[in-house]
């Protein structure tokens, strides 16, 4: 599952890459909403495209709630929703039954512009080894998700997900999930408010292929929680004797 993304990408140049503009909403921002390593159980601020404003990039906190609860009141829903996931990710199959999802599906996806995301790999012994996922071409991901907007005024998002491709399979092993990440030309449709639940599943099903991502493994540091993560060099390669994967 997605529960780490990294964001090094400006706003400005985010906005220029989707040509878009930047909206901000109730929720305050500090900095350019920049990480190295930004960890999905912190639960920071990020851009999205939201469906509903699909010319902008708005700031939206990792962590889906409901729409009828309290933004404000954040840290208690979380620490309730944690046995849950929290909300980082939404399996893409639940989408239209799902008591927080199906409300979203049809009105309120979004895209998350990441510039990659982490995911574990458990080699023998339950060894854990964090890879790191970008495109090779290094431009932003378009990650597939969902939003609300509480009664009080706040964007919460969700990145979704969906069953391992043969990458994410080999090596998200123990989980085999992966996002979905939207083909470049998919965008501007994954927002159109005119689309079908059929429609909707297409373009889930036909994201962007595992050719054109790099992975490769990075520090342990990323969970260890004494450590800082959120640096740059965060996504050097470290090899390890313990893997016997090819990647």
């Amino acid at each position: 599952m997605c529960f780490g993304t990294r964001v090094t990408t400006s706003a400005k140049d985010v906005e220029k890459f989707y040509n878009v503009s930047k909206l901000m909403g109730k929720t305050p921002i500090e900095g350019e909403l920049a990480y190295h390593h930004a960890n999905g159980w912190a639960h920071p601020l990020l851009w999205i495209i939201p469906q509903e404003k699909s010319n902008h990039i708005t700031p939206s906190m990792w962590g889906i709630m409901p729409q009828n609860s309290i933004g404000a009141d954040y840290k208690n829903y979380y620490k309730e929703a944690a046995k849950f996931g929290a909300g980082l990710n939404a399996q893409s199959e639940k989408l239209f039954d799902h008591f927080i999802y199906r409300f979203s599906a049809m009105t309120k996806r979004c895209v998350i512009p990441v510039n990659g995301f982490y995911e574990p790999h458990t080699a023998p012994k339950k060894f854990k080894v964090p890879f790191y996922f970008e495109r090779k071409n290094e431009a932003l991901m378009s990650l597939a998700g969902l939003y609300t907007i509480t009664k009080d005024g706040y964007n919460t998002f969700t990145i979704l997900t969906k069953a391992a491709t043969p990458l994410f399979k080999k090596i998200h092993n123990t989980k085999n999930r992966r996002p979905i990440i939207l083909r470049d030309e998919d965008i501007e449709v994954w927002l159109n408010n005119d689309l079908d639940e059929n429609e909707i599943r297409n373009v889930m099903e036909d994201d962007m292929e595992d050719e054109a991502f790099n992975a490769y493994p990075i520090s342990k540091d990323l969970y260890n929680p004494k450590i800082d993560s959120n640096r740059a060099n965060i996504i050097e390669e470290v090899k390890y004797e313990e893997l016997e994967i090819e990647y």
